[in-house]
């Protein structure tokens, strides 16, 4: 019997992950076939949801701790007769799962934390698993909520006109919808703002490529596409008013880690003397890490970059580097948006407290 897929909770009409309405199945928008095609994969326990998640057919901080959370949620209703020690256990290693998955994202380990904390508070209680599929739903409602409003917040530092570079896919697709870096670009067009948007093409996973530019297009939202290497060029053309990304992490100290290439934007940002923005919600901010260099930067497949889908482009001998992630100093944000408030990134520490 085929499952019904529930409305997205963003209101939007497409969504990266939701819960179906029985809570039985995980339903996540398999964004590797984009833009060629949208299909919906669904995933009835933790194991699946943690194979998604680690070969990105959900990726982004926010819409991989969603994922998580609604993985618990399902493994919940697969131990749902047990006693509640053995309910603990089996979540606890569901969890320990689901973390192992992407190391560098803080919001995974924080929603699987937020989620083991109810697992230890309901294990006795009768209606546990269903109680845990609303505290997962709780964490997609509120990721939606934190995007509108740091969207809003970021909205106001963008020109009434002007052109915005982004990287990777900071939008609806890796959040529980409306976007951080795409959601100050949306709230931006509801203003009124005449914003243009230029997306680098993010190499090797082509998420600007492949997503950033999906959305916008499907929003009405000018966008053009351009290859990573060609950012400077346009900086230097004075093409370029601003950049917002999204980040992964934001240390103590305001250090972000964000899709490998970030580093590089908010260099040339500055050296044109032009801001760069970084929006993220507060489950992405990480106390616990001090700074940048504390930051466990994911290694992800050589195969990702010496391969175009199944065209490879280097010699069979070569292997590739492939860090996921780079670090930008804190000193490099110009302004840091959550649904917290804004600061600049220097003093990130103050939405911690």
């Amino acid at each position: 019997m085929p499952v019904p897929h529930p409305a997205p909770l963003s209101g939007a009409s497409y969504s990266a992950v939701e819960l179906s309405p029985d809570d039985n199945v995980v339903i996540m928008l398999e964004q590797r076939m984009l833009p060629r095609e949208e299909r919906y994969v669904e995933l009835r326990d933790a194991a699946g949801v943690a194979e998604a998640i680690r070969v990105m057919i959900v990726r982004g901080a926010p819409a991989i701790g969603i994922a998580a959370a609604y993985g618990l949620a399902v493994e919940a209703r697969r131990h749902a007769g047990t006693t509640p020690e053995r309910f603990v256990a089996a979540m606890t290693a569901a969890s320990d799962l689901l973390g192992s998955t992407r190391p560098t994202a803080v919001n995974l380990r924080w929603a699987i934390e937020r989620m083991l904390g109810h697992v230890r508070e309901l294990a006795s209680h009768e209606d546990r698993a269903h109680e845990l599929a609303a505290q997962a739903r709780a964490i997609h409602r509120e990721d939606v909520a934190a995007c509108r409003t740091m969207g809003a917040l970021g909205a106001r530092h963008l020109p009434d006109r002007g052109t915005v570079l982004t990287h990777c896919n900071a939008g609806a697709l890796a959040t529980g919808g409306y976007g951080t870096a795409l959601g100050v670009i949306r709230a931006a067009r509801e203003l009124g703002k005449d914003i243009r948007v230029l997306s680098c093409e993010t190499r090797p996973y082509l998420q600007g490529a492949r997503l950033t530019t999906w959305e916008l297009d499907r929003d009405g939202i000018p966008v053009e596409l351009i290859t990573d290497s060609m950012a400077a060029h346009f900086f230097a053309r004075g093409a370029i008013d601003a950049v917002i990304v999204g980040a992964d992490r934001v240390a103590k100290n305001g250090d972000v880690a964000n899709k490998i290439g970030t580093y590089g934007h908010a260099c040339l940002a500055r050296l044109h003397d032009r801001p760069f923005y970084v929006a993220a919600p507060r489950s992405t901010l990480d106390p616990n890490t001090p700074d940048g260099n504390a930051i466990v930067i994911e290694e992800r497949s050589s195969d990702e970059v010496v391969r175009i889908g199944d065209l490879r482009i280097a010699p069979e001998t070569v292997r590739a580097r492939h860090p996921g992630f780079d670090v930008t100093p804190a000193r490099l944000v110009t302004r840091l948006f959550t649904e917290l408030g804004e600061v600049p990134g220097e003093r990130a520490a103050e939405l911690m407290s």
